[in-house]
């Protein structure tokens, strides 16, 4: 250990202590400058009096075979005067101190990028026939947005046989065949942590924090309500959750609990807190869900005029259109139309047309913008066919001959939309008949 300098303490747990240390041997670069390389020591709290002990322990022999990105690297086992020292790469924080330093609450796609890198780190150790037993935000670590899950210390081997040790993980994050001991569970105890971590990532507090292992599950009941006890036939606690089951608790709403969470979002948390175990995704499954292919809506604003550039060949024509109601009697309602297609091309041609239809109170009129391509006339289109819509609408009613926008946009971009049949976009609006366009 001579080549390590311990620096700081960096946590305390049950099996051992670990410290942040500097290999003075080894440097790296850090701002364009060499610096010992940054370490991560634990401390194993009992000896070891042979190699062999070392090296058969869960912990080494699964991070020896777990390379991955996300799972914490494993640099080195050293024992020396019967202590044992464990070499790992170093992280700056860990997702607990992340979640209790932010001011805010994270934006959906953050808890995005999280926990996707935490899903692939478990995929991995899932089809390598390991289950981590402990996961929860102290043991997810984080460097510049790059999470990795830590702290092997409780792993087990999937192939392991029942039965398996009673108290795993902290309890906030223990699923509910843990707390009510059943002799055997699986990987999805791992997928049971992950939704309340990802319930916590939008509300930044536990969605389960229970004080008991009782008052745990009555909890977990006051928020997926009560379950069908008999769905635990292996577990020996299972009077705990009789007695609550029989309050008739009913499920809470998840979205007035984390308001914040998108439907997709809602949906995920209740697929990996499921009371069912064979209910629960598995880390690939949950990879392949909606929350992680949701379409980044982005604005396209008008930046400039039409413009007619007869040289372009294969650009993307972007047609904007614009919208304003500019009235000052809230009785009266005038539209205003802007339509602009830029980069323009000789050769592509627009149209309007008007429709009308009378209502009861007023007559509605619609108008239809349509592009044609040019190769309907037997034409070659010189540009790749793309269509940008923005419009804007006002509640309030500025003086005539004003434009508002009320700040609400729409942008839908479609290669190809003028390959096919002609395009039609038609907005109605209800109109004075002295207004037509």
């Amino acid at each position: 250990m001579e080549r390590y300098r311990l620096l700081k303490e960096l946590g305390d747990g049950t099996c051992g202590t670990v410290y942040k240390a500097v290999n003075v041997e080894t440097h790296e670069i850090l701002q364009k400058k060499f610096v010992p390389q940054m370490v991560a020591v634990k401390k194993m709290k009992r000896k070891f009096y042979f190699w062999d002990e070392c090296v058969n322990l869960r912990e080494v022999k699964s991070l020896r075979r777990l390379s991955h990105p996300n799972i914490i690297k494993l640099k080195e086992v050293v024992r020396e005067n019967n202590e044992l020292f464990f070499i790992f790469e170093y992280m700056e924080y860990n997702l607990y101190q992340i979640m209790k330093a932010h001011q805010r609450p994270f934006s959906e796609e953050e808890i995005r990028n999280f926990l996707i890198q935490v899903l692939q780190g478990l995929a991995h150790m899932h089809r390598n026939g390991y289950f981590h037993r402990d996961l929860k935000p102290e043991n997810l670590l984080v460097t510049n947005d790059v999470i990795k899950i830590a702290d092997f210390g409780l792993v087990r081997e999937v192939s392991s046989m029942p039965p398996y040790t009673d108290y795993v993980s902290t309890r906030w994050y223990r699923a509910p065949e843990v707390l009510l001991q059943s002799s055997s569970y699986t990987p999805a105890i791992d997928m049971w942590a992950v939704g309340a971590i990802l319930a916590e990532l939008f509300t930044l507090c536990p969605i389960f924090p229970g004080e008991s292992e009782t008052d745990q599950l009555y909890k977990i009941c006051c928020v997926l309500g009560a379950p069908d006890w008999t769905a635990f036939p292996e577990a020996k606690n299972i009077t705990q959750l009789i007695n609550i089951s029989y309050s008739e608790i009913l499920p809470a709403n998840l979205s007035e609990l984390i308001p914040n969470a998108s439907r997709e979002a809602i949906d995920l948390i209740t697929q990996l807190c499921s009371w069912d175990p064979l209910k629960r995704p598995t880390a690939e499954q949950a990879l392949r869900h909606p929350f992680f292919h949701v379409a980044a809506w982005v604005p396209h604003p008008i930046h400039e005029p039409v413009q007619h550039k007869e040289k372009h060949t294969r650009t993307k024509p972007n047609l904007e259109l614009n919208l304003w109601d500019f009235d000052s009697k809230s009785d009266d309602c005038f539209l205003g139309l802007t339509l602009a297609v830029k980069p323009s091309a000789p050769t592509l041609e627009m149209g309007t047309g008007v429709s009308q239809s009378t209502g009861q109170d007023h007559p509605k009129q619609s108008v239809f913008w349509s592009l044609f391509s040019p190769s309907r006339n037997g034409m070659t289109a010189p540009v790749e066919s793309c269509l940008s819509l923005s419009f804007s609408s006002s509640i309030t009613h500025p003086p005539i001959g004003v434009p508002h926008s009320g700040g609400f946009s729409f942008t839908s971009l479609q290669p190809g939309i003028l390959d096919g049949p002609c395009p039609l976009m038609a907005v109605s609006s209800p109109l004075q008949q002295s207004h037509y366009l």
